[in-house]
């Protein structure tokens, strides 16, 4: 005899992050940043182990297909995209309709539009950039940053190409970047979703007493205002 049944809703926030297969950073951030009363469903995108302007823009190639895998009785309040160099090759529109053609959303968002939101909140225009990879991927990213109204005005990188290092560089050191950076600027953005940057925010900005981001906090908060 088949029991009787009725459909419900959870009546829950739903959030969806498109996270990099070599990533081993962002979803343990998501867990501190995110309240517990949001819905939140993880979906990995296949992605080079080095990094570099092609293997980032070739991100483009399987995005769809890698957030056509959230369930697909779902439609989400907010998709995050978990890449800050990739979104800057690929560009924040694109992603967004690369995304949407896999999933159902009511918005999306990336490390550098949640960047671009809070440097315009805050009327932040000058930051310093703390990058770990080489050169080349960090100049798409304040290109796009300087046609936003916000300048890099400092920058130092710890010239890593291989993911799997990047996300074992010692919070110390990133903290220790930071703070000796030099120049003229309203704040620093710690660059990438890999770096363990969490623990080391507050710290910075009580020594250097300026503002001090990150890939994952920018996005955690831009994805909550999203769904508010």
């Amino acid at each position: 005899m088949a029991l009787p049944y009725k459909l419900v809703e959870t009546g829950r926030k739903c959030i969806g992050l498109a996270v990099l297969q070599t990533d081993e950073t962002l979803e343990n951030d998501m867990r501190r940043l995110l309240p517990t009363d949001v819905d939140v469903y993880v979906s990995r995108v296949p992605s080079g182990t080095t990094v570099s302007s092609d293997t980032l823009a070739g991100m483009a190639q399987v995005l769809t297909s890698a957030t056509a895998l959230f369930p697909p009785g779902l439609t989400f309040d907010a998709i995050g995209y978990g890449c800050t160099s990739g979104t800057a090759e690929i560009g924040p529109a694109k992603i967004a309709k690369l995304v949407r053609a896999g999933a159902q959303t009511s918005a999306v968002t990336e490390p550098v539009s949640a960047l671009i939101a809070a440097c315009h909140g805050q009327n932040i225009t000058r930051i310093g950039l703390i990058s770990p990879y080489v050169g080349e991927v960090s100049v798409k990213l304040r290109q796009v940053l300087a046609a936003n109204g916000i300048t890099v005005t400092s920058f130092a990188s710890f010239d890593e190409p291989e993911e799997r290092n990047v996300v074992r560089i010692d919070p110390a050191d990133i903290q220790a970047a930071a703070v000796g950076l030099q120049g003229d600027f309203d704040a620093i953005f710690l660059s990438c979703t890999n770096l363990r940057t969490l623990n080391v925010i507050g710290p910075i900005s009580a020594e250097i007493g300026k503002p001090v981001m990150s890939s994952n906090q920018v996005l955690a908060d831009h994805l909550l205002a999203l769904i508010a």
